[in-house]
């Protein structure tokens, strides 16, 4: 890359692992990720070593026993002076498990080793049974602390029953060397297996264990590293390797953003990437976020890119007085999708409405004709050889659907498309909502950082990628020094999106017709 940039790091403060490494790679999550394990699994393994004898299923079942057994002694026992060693034993003999085995460890521990409900029924049982002072107004204060003793006995016992059996291990694990790495690498093997069986009592395992990772990587447990050419060659590689889809977890790093210093606020991918001469750092006021990329799978869900995202701002604004603008380029990965399924319902109902009309003259209560009138004349006034359809919706559907993407080189097809897409891109963007929430995920997670949506930019993205997630447009995120908790209050609180009136005034609710 060609632009000045920063790199800046977020990895966690935790006790570095003394131990021999590990071949702790989790359950393979894609093809390049999966054939890039097996070739460094290989590569690293000596003959008569490690799985050598994948198909003796006496030696898989006395190994599936054995790391069994560690991983209930890791559990039940008390005596601390030994607990490293059996915590040790447990890791490594997981990592030797197969996938088969490792998902049948799995279940053993979300099912054997959940809650005592036996235990928390008759708890409730006696709860209910407690009977509440009448008038609590006439009950002295050392009468009510008598009264109320047994509930908060029960509610007490009730807590600790609540608690899963498993819970102990995920603390122990949590405070032992490597072992919230082992952790993170344990949950990317229950969400590998959830992707493909839906197992209640492995997707309440993983829930407990997200919320125990959630607090565990707090901001006070992350520190923040700026990534330059003086940092160590192995460090270097590791990012490199991230981008690569390669998931390993040396040093501790869990999410790193890139940074490109600009004059302006870029439009395009190709402005930040490959485009003109770099400038001069003094010469920049624009930071712009154009990568976050999280290193590990088993981190999915969790948010640590709202933590970095301000300390970055925080550390750019320290060291740069000069930066007077943070901004993101983003995808819009919903977009595509959500726009392809509208088109085609409207053009089925469109073409429903028009051969069988209703009675009393109205239309359908589900059809919403999404394009304006001179969008659909646009449209329909297409070379029927590029452009075919009923009407302007399935014409746009075709289009948008082809895998050659050949409007994209097309004048004419680009100035049909660019208005309705642009319009209805602003749309999804400020007004579709899932339980009050922006639908698309990208613009979520910037708006609950406080955010606000300042462009939408056309053609900005034209990578296969970029134009089947969002037909190449790609939004600007700003963060505004002054309005970052205002606007992360609102929205959490709200559901209000902020966004630039240039903005707003690109969104238009059609009437249905």
């Amino acid at each position: 890359m060609n632009k000045k940039a920063l790199s800046i790091l977020m990895r966690a403060r935790m006790r570095p692992n003394d131990r021999p490494n590990l071949s702790a790679s989790p359950l393979p999550l894609t093809n390049a990720a999966s054939q890039m394990q097996q070739r460094n699994s290989q590569e690293n393994e000596s003959p008569g070593e490690g799985n050598s004898a994948p198909n003796d299923s006496g030696n898989t079942e006395r190994e599936f026993k054995r790391v069994h057994a560690s991983m209930h002694s890791a559990i039940s026992m008390n005596k601390t002076e030994v607990l490293d060693d059996v915590l040790n034993n447990f890791s490594e003999g997981y990592f030797s498990l197969s996938r088969e085995n490792r998902r049948k460890l799995l279940l053993v521990l979300a099912r054997d080793y959940d809650l005592n409900r036996s235990q928390v029924r008759e708890l409730i049982k006696q709860y209910l049974g407690l009977e509440l002072p009448a008038d609590k107004a006439q009950v002295s204060g050392s009468e009510e602390e008598g009264l109320f003793s047994s509930f908060y006995r029960i509610e007490r016992n009730l807590r600790h029953a609540l608690q899963p059996v498993y819970e102990v291990l995920f603390e122990r694990l949590n405070t032992h060397p490597g072992g919230l790495r082992f952790l993170s690498i344990l949950r990317a093997d229950i969400l590998s297996i959830l992707a493909e069986e839906n197992i209640a009592s492995l997707r309440a395992l993983d829930s407990y264990l997200k919320e125990k990772l959630s607090t565990w990587l707090s901001p006070a447990a992350l520190e923040l590293h700026q990534i330059t050419w003086d940092d160590p060659a192995s460090l270097l590689e590791k990012i490199v390797a991230y981008e690569e889809l390669v998931h390993h977890w040396k040093g501790e790093p869990l999410i790193f953003i890139e940074v490109a210093l600009l004059k302006n606020v870029a439009q395009t991918i190709q402005e930040v990437l490959w485009d003109s001469p770099p400038i001069p750092e003094s010469e920049a006021t624009c930071a712009l976020f154009y990568s976050i990329s999280s290193t590990q799978p088993g981190l999915s869900g969790i948010n640590l890119g709202k933590f970095l995202i301000k300390r970055v701002v925080t550390l750019v604004k320290r060291d740069m007085p000069h930066i007077s603008t943070f901004a993101t380029l983003s995808p819009i990965p919903g977009f595509m999708s959500w726009l392809l399924s509208k088109l085609a319902s409207q053009s089925i109902l469109a073409e429903g409405d028009m051969s069988q009309p209703p009675a009393n003259g109205s239309s359908s209560t589900f059809y919403e004709n999404i394009l304006k009138q001179e969008e659909e004349e646009a449209l329909m006034s297409l070379p029927k050889d590029v452009a075919t359809g009923k009407n302007g919706m399935e014409v746009m559907f075709n289009l948008l659907t082809s895998t050659s993407y050949k409007w994209i080189n097309s004048p004419e097809l680009l100035s049909a498309l660019k208005p309705p897409l642009m319009r209805l891109c602003a749309r999804y963007l400020l007004q579709e909502k899932k339980r009050g929430k922006a639908l698309d995920s990208v613009a979520n997670f910037h708006l609950q950082n406080g955010a606000m949506v300042e462009r939408i930019n056309w053609m900005a993205d034209r990578s296969e990628k970029g134009l089947s997630q969002s037909g190449g447009i790609m939004v600007n995120y700003v963060y505004s020094l002054d309005h970052i908790e205002e606007y992360a209050q609102s929205y959490f609180g709200n559901d209000e999106i902020h966004a630039s009136s240039d903005l707003r005034r690109c969104v238009e609710v059609i009437a249905s017709v």
